[in-house]
């Protein structure tokens, strides 16, 4: 099992603590950081994904459950054009390694301060602290993935740069402790989910861009 780089120091901590605990014999104590340790262990879990194939595919940023699919959303802070927004909160037990919804380049990086409300909360997308990643990707099409802090996340993770190029299923950020992601795609898209399913990032299919039409007149599939 590979782990979040942030999580380390956490880990270690929390392992090298229940280890001098129970050295000096305090045997309870011990016990009951070794088992905050593997919490931490647990929510710093970082799996490998392999993205599907198909170059008009958007997959999910985040693991969690889908708490809104908004059509059409109106929000010039990330796009001035009509999208389509899907939000996914993730609670303190799902993965947190955020991924990249497709490839492209990035045009922009903005990061929000802001409050700390619940993140499956709908007026979290608009108050709490965020982090928002817009790509240009292949089809054309601008998307926006905003990272957005939960009640108890007080942090946010991102290493993205404008002007790099990316690709579909990396890994690149993430929020601790309870939080969501949002994405913002083109409305020429088909969703593919729906309010209440569970999504795994980099590798659950959340929407299709239509097929283009080819020199020889023929549609383009995935």
């Amino acid at each position: 099992m590979h782990f979040a780089p942030q999580g380390y120091p956490w880990i270690f901590g929390l392992g090298s603590a229940s280890l001098i605990l129970g050295l000096l014999e305090f045997r309870i104590p011990s016990l009951g950081v070794f088992f905050l340790c593997l919490f931490v262990a647990y929510f710093f879990r970082d799996p490998n994904r392999t993205p599907p194939e198909g170059q008009r595919l958007i997959v999910a940023p985040a693991d969690g459950r889908v708490v809104t699919v908004e059509q059409p959303c109106q929000d010039p802070r990330f796009l001035p054009a009509p999208t389509i927004r899907v939000g996914i909160f993730m609670s303190p037990l799902d993965v947190h390694v955020n991924r990249l919804a497709v490839s492209g380049r990035i045009e922009a990086v903005r990061y929000q301060p802001g409050k700390f409300r619940p993140a499956f909360a709908q007026v979290a997308a608009e108050v709490n602290e965020q982090n928002a990643v817009t790509i240009r990707d292949e089809q054309g099409g601008r998307i926006a993935l905003v990272q957005i802090a939960g009640i108890l996340a007080r942090r946010i993770v991102c290493r993205l740069k404008g002007g790099e190029r990316v690709e579909q299923g990396a890994r690149y950020g993430m929020i601790m402790f309870g939080s969501r992601v949002d994405v913002y795609c083109p409305p020429q898209v088909a969703l593919k989910v729906e309010v209440g399913q569970r999504v795994k990032a980099g590798e659950t299919i959340l929407a299709v861009y239509p097929p283009t039409t080819g020199e020889d007149g023929r549609s383009e599939t995935a």
